[in-house]
């Protein structure tokens, strides 16, 4: 490599940095979505339809970014919600990102801000394909309340066990030549997952970080 390469190489550098590998991951996209109601800023929780993806579980407004239909993460945030929750995508005001998670089933989550500019819930339309119920919880119940914290452990498995029982080799370390630490699944990595529980719901994983996300931001105003 000469010096115009290099040159070359600095004019492709990214102006911020992103995720090496992202395109290997599942990803996505959510509105970390707030409304308005009796003078006091709610969260907007959707529980998930019983037939959809992590059915029943609590979440934030997204899915999965789609390239024919979105030009960037925001977009399909703001997409998804709209066709989630009926309403105009008008009526979204997008106030700006959030940082991306990653989560342990291998996805990348690019959250964003957002305004609900609705008077009420009765204006929201619900897409019961996809979304049970929704519901709100005051802002303020998470500024008084920590979550519950517990950890998961992670590790990287070179082989893996096929339906017929046979073992399938995914890495080959050995043959490689490398430490036989690699034979065999390594690494321990601690993961933190969060937990609330609130109007007999539990928020958990990527949703309780977001709100814990924006939380810590308003408590340190």
């Amino acid at each position: 490599m000469d010096e115009s390469k290099l040159e070359g190489l600095k004019g492709k550098l990214p102006a911020a940095p992103g995720i090496n590998g992202k395109e290997e991951y599942f990803s996505s996209a959510v509105l970390v979505l707030l409304i308005l109601l009796n003078g006091e800023y709610h969260f907007v929780f959707e529980k998930r339809a019983a037939l959809i993806r992590q059915a029943g579980e609590i979440c934030f407004p997204g899915g999965r970014f789609e390239a024919g239909k979105d030009k960037s993460y925001r977009e399909t945030a703001v997409r998804e919600t709209a066709e989630e929750l009926g309403i105009p995508a008008d009526r979204i005001r997008v106030l700006g990102p959030l940082d991306t998670v990653i989560s342990m089933p291998g996805a990348t989550v690019d959250a964003f801000l957002g305004i609900l500019d609705l008077e009420n819930l009765a204006d929201v339309k619900i897409n019961f394909a996809e979304v049970e119920r929704i519901f709100t919880v005051p802002v303020s119940y998470f500024e008084k309340t920590e979550p519950k914290v517990y950890y998961a452990h992670m590790q990287a498995h070179p082989t893996y066990i096929n339906k017929a029982g046979e073992e399938i080799v995914t890495f080959p370390a050995r043959e490689f030549g490398l430490p036989e630490r690699y034979y065999q699944p390594w690494g321990n990595t601690r993961t933190s997952i969060f937990v609330f529980q609130v109007e007999g719901e539990t928020i958990w994983g990527v949703t309780a970080r977001l709100v814990l996300d924006v939380v810590r931001k308003l408590l340190d105003l």
